[in-house]
């Protein structure tokens, strides 16, 4: 099968005759329960960046304390896949709504333990340990979520609509990044310096029982996706293992979707995660303008990502994705000269064009694309998992292979301007290889 950026645009008498309030509602369950996920997902990157290098790793030095936070952080991607391959086989034969209900319970009572825990001080070595292990529970409930969410809004979306009904599933990590940020940025005024590491940065973790309670409400009360229920009333074979299914019959799409998220997780990465942690650390900047910038670009993407969600719907799934990657691409040494040269203006607006136009860009088409490379009974298994193990390739370690990156060049970045560059293009590469659709 190959693999099309326009697919979401083709005719389809069935997707017509949907009901629009079913598309509403889909949705919007899929939009909540993402802003739950990423928020709670989000919130340790930010937080690891901030206090767990020395809450959790005092022993270790500041630099490889800052290491072994951010390897921690790759440690709930690690995990995804899992997620994915669990959450989909279930979703695949179960339907997606149980599995989404379940994966928005899971992330949210894990991310309160965090915020519950023990440092190093009080319980020595089992600190870490406990911390490493709700950050994979972690990872295995957001390794459920994009795949199952995704696949309730495409659905169930009309047809000529799926990126931009679909597109709340990645404004959802927006208004995460968004609560996320704000709520660290708040409690870091107001509590100050020490007060926040001391005990302040537990609040924004026990915070998510809120957003899990609605989170769980919206989401019981959707109904199940049109197509499942199809599937199901048609009497289709129910697949013993839906991922081998999709492995064997489409192999190179899980290639696919590994190399367009290149671009997608290196420019967002870089700018919320690791860009704080290099310009506090490196460069001696304050924390509060990193901080401010997540905030703004999170609280922009709301915005850009259903645009250009709606233009790509009307001009093409591929034409949106190729401009985002090579706005990435030509974006990523600015960024750096900007954050050496301590410019503010520049700094954020090279921010602005990696996280809300390179990033939002492309994450804007994903939906549709990614999940009509496979079959529907072997769909949320096929997405979800291809989906993940992206996760883990380009996302979950760029931090630490950024902060790696410039211990090796002796505190430059130009290595981590490579890095973000060649993700960017390897992503806009295989873009403009593939085939549009006949």
């Amino acid at each position: 099968m190959t693999p099309s950026f326009d697919t979401a645009g083709t005719p389809d008498a069935a997707n017509r005759s949907k009901p629009r309030s079913q598309a509403r509602k889909a949705a919007l369950g899929s939009f909540v329960g993402a802003v739950v996920d990423w928020y709670d997902f989000l919130l340790y990157g930010i937080v690891a960046a901030l206090v767990f290098n020395s809450a959790f790793f005092p022993q270790v030095g500041k630099t490889m304390g800052t290491l072994a936070a951010f390897a921690t952080f790759g440690v709930g991607f690690l995990f995804r896949p899992l997620g994915g391959i669990v959450f989909g086989h279930f979703g695949d034969r179960l339907g997606r709504k149980r599995m989404l209900v379940l994966t928005v319970m899971m992330m949210g009572l894990s991310t309160v333990a965090i915020g519950l825990l023990p440092t190093f001080a009080t319980i020595g070595w089992w600190a870490p340990v406990l911390l490493v292990t709700l950050r994979a529970l972690q990872g295995f409930a957001v390794g459920g979520e994009w795949g199952g969410a995704a696949l309730m809004a495409v659905e169930s979306a009309p047809s000529g609509k799926k990126a931009f009904y679909s597109s709340g599933v990645q404004v959802g990590y927006g208004v995460g990044l968004v609560l996320a940020t704000g709520i660290v940025s708040l409690l870091s005024h107001t509590l100050g310096e020490a007060g926040f590491r001391a005990w302040g940065w537990r609040l924004p973790f026990l915070f998510s029982v809120v957003l899990v309670l609605v989170g769980l409400w919206v989401r019981s009360s959707m109904d199940e996706s049109r197509e499942f229920v199809e599937k199901v009333e048609h009497g289709d074979r129910k697949l013993k293992m839906p991922v081998l299914e999709a492995l064997t019959r489409h192999p190179k799409a899980f290639l696919y979707i590994i190399a367009l998220r290149l671009a997608e997780l290196f420019t967002m990465y870089i700018v919320t995660a690791f860009a704080l942690s290099y310009s506090t650390t490196n460069l001696g900047m304050s924390r509060d303008l990193f901080l401010g910038i997540g905030l703004f670009v999170g609280a922009l993407s709301c915005v850009t990502i259903p645009c250009f969600a709606w233009l790509a719907d009307r001009l093409g799934l591929r034409r949106v994705y190729l401009v985002g990657a090579f706005i990435g691409l030509v974006s990523a040494v600015p960024f750096f000269l900007a954050l050496e040269a301590r410019a503010t203006v520049w700094i954020v607006f090279f921010s602005v064009m990696l996280a809300n136009i390179a990033h939002d860009m492309v994450v804007s088409v994903q939906q549709p694309l990614f999940t009509e490379l496979f079959g529907a009974q072997y769909r949320y298994s096929g997405a979800g998992v291809g989906y993940q193990f992206a996760s883990v390739v380009g996302g979950g370690f760029t931090p630490f292979i950024a902060v790696a990156l410039v211990g090796f060049g002796g505190g430059s970045w130009h290595l981590v301007a490579t890095y973000l560059a060649i993700g960017c293009l390897i992503s806009l590469i295989v873009a403009a290889r593939m085939k549009p659709a006949q």
